[in-house]
């Protein structure tokens, strides 16, 4: 397990220093914590939650996955495009509560696509590699990792709307938009954690509701929308899917405010932090009774007949 821990998180010439002090990792996994707060991946989640119940320690793990995000027909292009490029490139889309990927009503994709170069070419320029608005990739490993994704998904047909350019050696990715990308390409299963953002035209909001609720629950799911009919659309998505977070006509911002709970659902985490939220998850909260009075004793045996009555009131009472 804790082979598999470091395998995961380190690069090789990292994993080399850490074997040394292997002993004290495994040391912390069997430490018998109280409670353990976890951020990361769902599959190394499920490494600290096997752990944790060797004790049974309680977790709170905030991990990851696909966050979907929804472009509706009446939504505002423009700022729908300004925002959901700033939200998804951040930190070149090593943040989990990233756009994962868009569902664009087909009647504005093509504008939305147009909106979306505009932006990238008024941010990052001509030559995104030496933008100083543009971060790199943690490392060469995960730069290949997230390479293997866009080669696999232009592979099998997708095409190459933005961006596809990829220098691992100065671990850079230029922000890239995809469209036409199979349902059998790696990037569809796999969480992205970089800058490459799948395009999906839709007609029918009811399938993309179906698309998202087939897939494991997101960390955050975001919808851009000005329907003014009751709100239709969003409301439609927000009672009819299940997120760690949402925001509308917004994105990435509900990890911000401190009087929000931060966390997933399921694959996407467990239990909740920030704020008041996040004072509770590292509390205990123990039930205290002080007593004066001893009430209790009218219900002590041996049973009488008031006794008995006693219960019988008490019980039709409670």
């Amino acid at each position: 397990m804790i082979a598999r821990l470091v395998a995961e998180l380190f690069t090789p010439d990292e994993v080399a220093v850490i074997e040394g002090d292997a002993s004290v990792a495994q040391a912390l996994l069997d430490l018998p914590f109280d409670h353990i707060f976890f951020t990361g991946s769902p599959a190394i989640g499920k490494v600290v939650m096997a752990a944790a119940a060797r004790h049974l320690t309680s977790v709170t793990l905030e991990l990851g996955g696909k966050s979907p995000t929804i472009v509706d027909e009446t939504a505002d292009l423009e700022l729908a495009a300004k925002n959901i490029l700033w939200a998804k490139f951040t930190n070149n889309g090593q943040t989990c509560i990233a756009p994962d990927h868009l569902f664009v009503h087909a009647s504005v994709k093509d504008a939305f696509v147009q909106a979306c170069q505009r932006v990238l070419r008024e941010v990052y320029g001509e030559s995104p590699q030496s933008s100083d608005c543009l971060a790199r990739v943690v490392n060469e490993r995960h730069t290949g990792r997230v390479r293997h994704l866009l080669d696999d998904a232009v592979a099998k047909g997708a095409k190459v709307l933005a961006g596809g350019t990829v220098d691992v050696a100065d671990r850079f990715i230029a922000p890239t938009l995809l469209e036409g990308i199979p349902g059998e390409a790696d990037i569809m299963r796999e969480e992205i954690f970089g800058p490459l953002l799948p395009v999906f035209a839709y007609t029918d909001l009811d399938e993309v509701i179906a698309r998202i609720n087939a897939d494991a629950k997101p960390l955050a799911l975001y919808v851009w929308s000005r329907n003014n009919a009751n709100e239709s659309n969003i409301r439609k998505v927000m009672q009819q899917t299940t997120s760690g977070g949402a925001c509308i006509n917004h994105c990435v911002v509900q990890f911000l405010h401190g009087n929000l709970p931060f966390g997933g659902v399921n694959n996407s985490g467990i239990g909740s932090a920030h704020g008041h939220h996040g004072f509770k998850a590292f509390s205990h909260e123990r039930a205290v009774v002080r007593t004066r009075i001893m009430l209790a004793r009218m219900f002590f045996p041996p049973y009488t007949d008031l006794t008995r009555k006693l219960i019988r009131l008490f019980m039709r009472t409670v």
